[in-house]
């Protein structure tokens, strides 16, 4: 672990360390480069390491934003913000805090993703924990190896269902590293206290394990018997040294990632993104959208494309929400309409996942409805027969909502609610624009992966990322600010509601289903204060009864700032 401590002194803030010299230079959490100021470079032996000039942040980030926009792609874009996140942390957060809109889609979705492929290849900084199967009897030594010393966060992944693209072994450390910059950028999360981990337990990834430079454990996965025992070590290991983190699981495999949550939610403080993230930021387009349409939530009819953990997250989610319009779970479901690759969900298919039973329909109640020759029921049969309200892409099928599809549920709806949501973007289901045109610009739409504003008979059309970067970093700012012990589904309920409450729609027809990455700081502040408050209602925050909420958010808000550095003997640092 760095030897670092932030105390609190009546002259404000200070950084105790007891590194110097050119460790202190390249330790990112640490390193200030030319704002060090001259008393400090004196002090901390970096005198003559440095030009002589002393800048502030705000002239570091001008000099860093100019080396940025010397590159022409994505891609060089996005290696030259990951190194500069390896020599300064503090710069990096800065730089992009002031070009959010332009450079999150460069470290987040959907650069990430090409990233993550590439990982064995253009490796060069470590980051994170790496935590391999046959090293499980090394937790705590391996756990004692971490940078950062306290830890209220955790973003974890076994990299078997990333984004679109599916097993990626052990390139999916990437998606924590990313997921924790955002929770830093727009939930105000203090990155010294986050850790991103690989739960590195082999790949069947068959490219992967014929590459001779691929850097996991390189093995096929591990049956589910030693998968459930590993989790089970982790989460007590966590469970001993980390009793108050925020546990964050991100793109685990379907059957895995349901199973921890279930297995774990009720012991950790513990949240699944691709479950319950991707469900209340999609809820909150449709409850904007229903606001907009002037409907009720409760008697919308939604098809969801897709019926993996994504697509039954989302419906779980929407179930759960209609509980509160007076609906029984079963009368909620009977609103859904889930499609896998076999088809429509029927009860009689094989191999139907046990948490897309619940979703089946009943072979007699589609006994009337058009079959294919593979007997299945496909997406446009599915639409003629019950004209949905809303339809939900999970699938990375590209263009899987065909102008058939979308011509046909238009004819029916008003205002249709139509969201492709698999990224990265060449996974869409569909176009905005396409979507717009086909449906004479009468369509709600709110995509996964970014997309330009779309012109429509001389107006502009501004399309809402339904992106979990909307959601997420409020509700993690929100559980650390309450301490709380554990994450409710009531919790969730409030930050979908506190979401949709911030539609820019509401108050311009024109405007997108759900804020921007410019209002993405205030959504998620008005985030956690929703949050922090059911906590305290559901008897999970560790706060006082009288705490002022939203002062102990804008407390906790972490901004990119440099502190005075005093010098301090190593057992003094670690005390």
């Amino acid at each position: 672990m760095l030897s670092f401590k932030v105390k609190q002194t009546k002259e404000g803030n200070i950084l105790e360390t007891s590194l110097s010299g050119k460790p202190l230079l390249t330790t990112p959490q640490l390193n200030k480069g030319t704002a060090f100021t001259h008393d400090e470079r004196r002090e901390f032996g970096l005198l003559g390491k440095l030009p002589s000039r002393v800048e502030t942040l705000e002239e570091q980030v001008q000099r860093a934003y100019y080396q940025f926009s010397a590159f022409s792609s994505s891609e060089k874009r996005r290696i030259y913000l990951n190194v500069l996140h390896d020599t300064n942390q503090t710069l990096f957060y800065a730089l992009i805090n002031a070009h959010l809109t332009e450079m999150l889609p460069i470290i987040y979705t959907p650069v990430v993703g090409s990233a993550v492929k590439a990982f064995s290849r253009e490796f060069r900084q470590t980051r994170g924990l790496y935590l391999a199967y046959p090293d499980r009897d090394l937790m705590e030594e391996i756990f004692a190896n971490r940078s950062n010393p306290e830890i209220d966060l955790m973003v974890v992944t076994d990299g078997e269902g990333v984004l679109g693209i599916g097993d990626q072994g052990v390139g999916g450390i990437y998606i924590p590293v990313a997921k924790l910059m955002v929770y830093t950028l727009c939930g105000g999360i203090d990155p010294t206290r986050t850790l991103p981990i690989l739960l590195d337990v082999g790949t069947n990834n068959q490219r992967l394990l014929n590459d001779p430079l691929y850097l996991g454990w390189r093995h096929p996965r591990i049956d589910s018997k030693q998968y459930d025992e590993f989790i089970e070590q982790f989460i007590a290991m966590i469970q001993r040294n980390f009793p108050n983190v925020f546990l964050h699981w991100e793109d685990l495999g379907a059957r895995n990632a349901r199973r921890n949550l279930a297995q774990y939610r009720s012991k950790i403080c513990t949240f699944n993104d691709d479950m319950q993230g991707t469900g209340a930021v999609a809820l909150s387009a449709i409850l904007a959208a229903t606001k907009v349409n002037k409907s009720q939530l409760a008697e919308q009819r939604i098809v969801v494309f897709g019926a993996g953990t994504a697509g039954t997250g989302i419906a779980d989610q929407i179930c759960h929400a209609m509980s509160h319009a007076g609906l029984s779970p079963t009368q909620a479901r009977n609103n859904f309409w889930l499609i896998d690759r076999e088809g429509l969900l029927i009860d009689n298919m094989k191999n139907l996942s046990s948490f897309q039973q619940p979703y089946a329909r009943t072979a007699a109640s589609v006994s009337g409805w058009q079959h294919n020759e593979h007997g299945q029921i496909s997406l446009l049969e599915v639409v003629k027969q019950i004209k949905p309200t809303a339809l939900i892409g999970c699938s990375a099928q590209t263009g899987a909502f065909t102008e058939a599809v979308v011509k046909e549920m238009a004819k029916h709806v008003a205002h249709p609610i139509i969201l492709p949501l698999s990224n990265p973007t060449e996974k869409s289901e569909a176009t905005p624009n396409n979507v717009i045109h086909w449906t004479q610009g009468k369509a709600l739409v709110a995509t996964g992966s970014p997309f330009s504003e779309v012109e429509y008979q001389q107006r502009k059309i501004h399309i809402a990322q339904c992106n979990n970067a909307l959601v997420f970093p409020g509700i993690g700012l929100g559980v650390i600010a309450a301490k709380a012990k554990r994450f409710t589904d009531e919790m969730l309920w409030a930050a979908c509601n506190a979401l949709s409450q911030c539609a820019p729609i509401l108050k311009d027809p024109l405007a997108p289903l759900l804020p921007t990455n410019e209002e993405a700081k205030h959504t998620a502040q008005m985030i956690a204060i929703a949050v922090a408050e059911q906590a305290r209602r559901d008897g999970v925050a560790q706060i006082a009864n009288d705490a002022d909420i939203a002062e102990l958010v804008t407390q906790t808000y972490w901004q990119p700032h440099y502190l005075p550095y005093k010098l301090v003997k190593n057992h003094e640092a670690n005390e």
